[in-house]
């Protein structure tokens, strides 16, 4: 049987479609084992650490304070999260910190009205999601560099944060609510704290999400190269805006934990927190530049850092110096990951 022309030209778009798509596949493979092995490194790194800080503190061991480290860092990580996706995209959010105390801020005055914790917590979320939106409306429709937007975002829900609350801390928070980040669940030998289990199954939802949906993918390829990403047909204005309504709402998650954990949603709570969140994923791998990074290499960022913390606190490290000392090794990172592209 002879084909029809428009029968030979489908199977001609699909021969082309395979040809296309087998050495994007193949360079995908090629980078995510290149991620792996970056995050392998650091977790070598995170563990010499911990040897060290083991070998010369007496304390640094003991199950009390290893858990308090992991809750320590448990938002921080989440956050991170949402922030890995933006920077890998070829974005920046500097509103993070800022969303974070304002989720907690608007959960808290919806549990101040009485209207129960699931209803509390949603209204959290949702804020940090629209935040989110806006952001990435603002950078994608309004062409607003990513920095500038998520500049005035920051200030634009610190003085919510503010104005909503006269300056005063929320307090009285119910029990049910102080329960998200305060309760340890047993598991075997050891009471896990909550904030560390949600962290975890978050960690491998992203992890999954950006490295084995087209979603993922499309994150990737847009901050590899944004204009080669639009020839292959991928909405740009989509995946920028997911991007960081994804951020919103796993920082907004990260906030809500935190005022849990503090029993008390005040206006400058997590000041600063966007620092920390884009170094624990810069120092995790995360490329500045767009288009490479590991979300395991975020959390394992995210702990050296609150590990470093703690060390510096064991071995009685002068207390005024130590954003010094964090940031050598945020500068460090950067230096490490510039030389590499070179």
């Amino acid at each position: 049987m002879k084909m029809t022309g428009q029968e030979m030209e489908q199977k001609s778009e699909v021969a082309a479609k395979i040809i296309r798509n087998r050495p994007e596949r193949l360079l995908h493979i090629a980078s995510g084992l290149i991620r792996r092995s970056q995050a392998i490194t650091l977790l070598l790194i995170l563990i010499a650490l911990g040897a060290f800080l083991s070998i010369h503190t007496r304390t640094f061991l003991t199950p009390t304070n290893i858990f308090n480290i992991l809750r320590a860092f448990s938002w921080i990580a989440i956050s991170a999260f949402g922030q890995s996706m933006v920077i890998i995209g070829g974005g920046i959010d500097l509103s993070c910190g800022s969303i974070m105390a304002f989720s907690g801020i608007i959960t808290a005055m919806f549990l101040a009205h009485e209207l129960g914790v699931i209803i509390s917590v949603v209204a959290g979320l949702g804020l940090g999601v629209f935040l989110g939106y806006v952001n990435g409306m603002l950078i994608s429709k309004a062409k607003l560099p990513p920095f500038i937007a998520t500049l005035g975002m920051m200030s634009i829900a610190r003085g919510f944060s503010y104005g909503l609350t006269g300056g005063w801390p929320i307090r009285s928070l119910p029990k049910d609510f102080l329960f998200l980040g305060q309760k340890d669940v047993p598991i075997l030998l050891w009471k896990i704290p909550l904030p560390v289990i949600l962290m975890v199954a978050l960690a491998i939802i992203s992890f999954i999400f950006l490295n084995n949906t087209r979603y993922g993918y499309h994150i990737y390829a847009v901050g590899g190269n944004e204009f080669s990403a639009s020839l292959a047909g991928i909405n740009i204005h989509r995946i920028k805006v997911m991007m960081y309504i994804l951020s919103g709402f796993l920082t907004a998650i990260g906030g809500i934990l935190m005022t849990s954990r503090l029993g008390v949603a005040a206006p400058t709570a997590a000041l600063g927190y966007e620092l920390d969140i884009i170094a624990a994923a810069v120092i995790g791998g995360i490329s500045l530049r767009g288009g490479e990074g590991n979300l395991w290499g975020a959390l394992i960022g995210a702990a050296i850092m609150q590990v470093l913390r703690n060390g510096l606190v064991l071995t009685g490290f002068p207390a005024y110096w130590q954003p010094s000392a964090i940031g050598v090794v945020i500068i460090v990172a950067v230096m490490l990951d510039q030389l590499k592209k070179r």
